[in-house]
């Protein structure tokens, strides 16, 4: 929200400076985000009489001005046509900045003649588009003046930030009562001007009272529309809006000024009556931004028997837009309801300065108000006769009452602020006070629902700065901890993974709906999305990793190790989830290694296992079992799971197809590690177990087993492993062969079992009853004893 001091001034009558207005915007909690004087940008700029003009000897499209600018005569050439003498105009001194091109005036030679600075149009000041010549001012303006000055430009422009529960404060009056209240100042009474209407007002009607309670209307004819006034032009222009003719600019002064959106109807465009009603699927609107609108069905629009005029509350059609030519307007000063505004803004992804009004809620007992001040600036602007005022349906304006504690002030807003005080504050606020402190909430208040927030609105009012700060009471000793296990968990992963060379990575948690599919699609849509290629939430983290890493390699990297903790989200629910991308060379080329080597799968599994040892799943008890799906390739993937049904884990090498649609390199690994899927870990405390180290040295016995191709050394390895699982603490896989010597449709699969002893070293019985066991445990899954 942007406002000139000087536009303050119309409702706060305050000798305050501008370092104490900004001051005290912030301690009422209306935060002040700039603040820009413009008459800055032109200093240097003076009010300048041109005493003679003479052709120039070399460029017949040029003049020769001999030109006053308080110090004496200078001379200046020129080549706008309407420079003459006895002209006053804005002349920019040598070292001045002009606005629109940020050129540095200086003393220089044109067409061999010496000129000293630049008389100035509007379009070079920023003041206007006008550019066809030089300002011309009035004849009595003051030569030597600041042009600032004299123009009334040396006005700051303040910036603040409304946040959505103060609606009250998107009009410079709301801005000023809240000063006012603060002790800034004193708020002006507003004067609201009594329209004598003749005749009939024109024929309005509601269809649709749930989007639009109520609709006043007034009609002007006879009228001329033009440029608004200096003081308006300045004033809109200032905070950024653009002058476009008076009646348009005087529905954006009134909305800006008092928070009150207007629009008007060239009536001569419009087919009978206006009616505010539901729209019909199908129906569309070209807005006055020059964009066609297709309505869903349910919208709430003004139209007449014809078309569609208005979408009610957030921007008007250009059919029925006013122009030069518009001659007898509809003045329209509705109530919209804040909710079906904001839907239809939503739907449309349509804002406007109207819409952020009326679906934070405007005052609706300002309609007969606001109506009379927009007629009477139309009246005096544009001249015309007025006709009288329809009035159809009825704003809600139910009174709201709460009953106020003065106590509560100190018990929960920490400040004591005597009862007298409150109710001076409350009321230069706005609101009524009976004697047993019932307080009358006003129809713009529509923050205001309880006592908390009377409090909140004495408290700021008052000082946010007086409040003591006081802190909370806590047990003796040490704090407890407050992080949950899922937290925990997080955590310690975060650390792994970092330890173990991954740089992590924070993604989108929305992805472009194809980038989805693969992974099973999106199952939850965002309904204004940031942009197109974000429109759903991520059913994996590997999306966002891909891009990443693709990102990474064409940025010249050689390798590419990436981790993210983050949220999958399905359609039951966020699944917290470790995301791996390994991607690029795993080693570089070199004297002893020879070429580059890439990654493979069993590099991802090995990451999964370092990373779920840490996490305390018992690797020891995981399965391997392939993997299925889009996402990774038939045989060079897996999952890692506790049981057949609970899958901890999925790794692998990248589908060929997925990796290309991704733009990365064939031979790409990914993983996922699902951190919900863990077993809760047992115990509670912060001390680790004891270090036990056995007293005795380990045994170890190499088997070779001669397997069919469909058993994997998982199987075989779980299987020995579970031999004797009180001797046996550990079983490997360390060698495949296939070849000689090994029948067709076979393989040799050999494992290192180590046996620890407890008490004492095992016996020669003892070592041939576990190697019995074992031999038996393979038989069970097919395997024999290789010879």
């Amino acid at each position: 929200m942007k406002f000139t001091l000087g536009w303050l001034r119309e409702h706060l009558d305050t000798d305050a400076g501008i370092d104490t207005i900004l001051d005290g915007l912030t301690r009422i909690g209306l935060e002040v985000e700039g603040v820009e004087n413009p008459a800055a940008k032109l200093d240097g700029f003076r009010v300048a009489r041109v005493l003679s003009a003479e052709r120039h000897p070399q460029a017949d499209k040029l003049q020769v001005l001999s030109v006053d600018a308080g110090d004496g005569p200078m001379q200046v050439v020129c080549g706008a046509p309407n420079a003459r003498a006895g002209l006053l105009g804005v002349f920019g001194m040598p070292g001045a900045t002009v606005p629109a091109n940020g050129m540095v005036l200086k003393v220089a030679a044109i067409r061999g003649v010496e000129s000293n600075g630049m008389m100035c149009s509007t379009r070079e000041l920023e003041l206007g588009e006008d550019h066809d010549g030089i300002i011309e001012l009035p004849q009595d303006a003051p030569v030597g003046t600041p042009f600032p000055a004299y123009a009334g430009l040396d006005d700051p422009v303040i910036d603040v930030s409304i946040t959505p529960n103060r609606q009250d404060c998107m009009g410079v009056r709301g801005i000023a009562r809240d000063l006012a209240a603060a002790g800034y100042g004193v708020l002006k009474p507003l004067v609201v001007p009594q329209v004598a209407g003749d005749g009939p007002g024109p024929d309005i009607a509601i269809e649709d009272a749930g989007g639009c309670p109520a609709f006043h209307g007034q009609a002007v004819h006879g009228l001329t529309n033009g440029e608004s006034p200096d003081w308006m032009r300045r004033r809109l222009t200032a905070i950024g809006q653009k002058p476009i003719s008076t009646l348009v600019d005087i529905t954006n002064y009134v909305m800006f000024d008092l928070g009150r959106p207007l629009h008007v109807y060239d009536m001569a465009r419009l087919n009978g009556g206006l009616v505010a009603r539901k729209a019909v699927a199908g129906e569309s609107v070209v807005a006055l931004n020059g964009k066609a609108y297709t309505l869903a069905g349910g919208e709430t629009v003004i139209a007449d028997a014809g078309a569609v005029h208005d979408i009610g509350g957030i921007m008007g059609g250009e059919h029925s837009g006013v122009s030069a030519d518009t001659t007898d307007v509809l003045i329209e000063c509705a109530y919209f309801t804040p909710e079906a505004i904001a839907r239809t803004g939503q739907r449309l992804a349509l804002t406007s300065d109207a819409r952020t009004r009326f679906e934070r809620g405007v005052d609706p007992a300002f309609l007969d108000d606001g109506l009379a001040i927009a007629t009477d600036y139309v009246l005096r602007l544009c001249g015309g006769t007025a006709s009288g005022v329809t009035r159809a349906g009825e704003p809600p304006l139910d009174a709201r009452t709460i009953v106020h504690d003065p106590a509560r002030v100190a018990s929960l807003g920490g400040l004591d602020v005597a009862p007298a005080r409150q109710r001076e504050i409350l009321e230069r606020l706005g609101f009524t006070i009976g004697d047993d402190w019932t307080v009358t909430v006003p129809s713009w208040r529509r923050d205001i629902d309880g006592v908390a927030d009377l409090v909140e609105e004495v408290i700021r009012i008052e000082g946010l700065d007086k409040v003591p700060s006081t802190p909370l009471d806590r047990g003796a000793g040490v704090a407890r901890p407050t992080a949950t296990a899922e937290q925990k968990l997080e955590r310690r992963m975060r650390r792994a993974a970092a330890a173990r060379g991954l740089a992590e990575a924070i993604t989108w948690s929305f992805i472009a709906d194809d980038a989805a599919a693969p992974f099973g699609g999106g199952a939850w849509e965002v309904v204004n999305p940031i942009a197109s290629d974000l429109a759903v939430m991520r059913p994996s983290l590997l999306p966002g990793l891909l891009s990443a890493a693709a990102r990474n390699l064409k940025r010249g990297a050689g390798s590419v190790r990436l981790f993210e903790i983050g949220r999958r989200y399905l359609a039951d629910g966020e699944r917290a989830t470790l995301g791996i991308v390994l991607a690029g060379e795993r080693s570089p080329r070199g004297w002893r290694g020879g070429k580059a080597q890439g990654f493979d799968a069993f590099d991802a599994k090995g990451e999964l296992l370092a990373l779920l040892e840490a996490a305390g799943a018992p690797v020891g008890n995981l399965q391997v079992m392939e993997a299925v799906g889009e996402v990774f390739h038939p045989g060079q993937s897996a999952t890692l799971r506790l049981g057949p049904k609970t899958v901890l884990a999925v790794f692998g090498v990248l589908h060929p197809l997925l990796a290309k649609a991704f733009d990365l390199p064939q031979g790409t690994v990914a993983a996922e590690l699902y951190l919900d899927a863990l077993p809760a870990k047992r115990g509670s405390g912060f001390m680790r177990p004891a270090y036990a180290p056995p007293t005795l040295q380990a045994v170890t016995r190499d088997f070779a087993f001669l397997v069919g191709d469909g058993v994997s050394g998982d199987q075989l390895v779980r299987a020995v492993r579970g031999a004797d699982k009180a001797a046996i603490v550990d079983a490997r896989l360390f060698d495949v062969f296939v070849g000689n010597g090994v029948e067709a449709g076979h393989k040799s699969l050999a494992v290192e079992v180590t046996l620890q002893p407890g008490a004492k070293s095992f016996t020669d019985a003892e070592l041939k009853a576990v190697s019995d066991k074992v031999v038996a445990a393979a038989a069970k899954i097919g395997a024999s004893l290789r010879a």
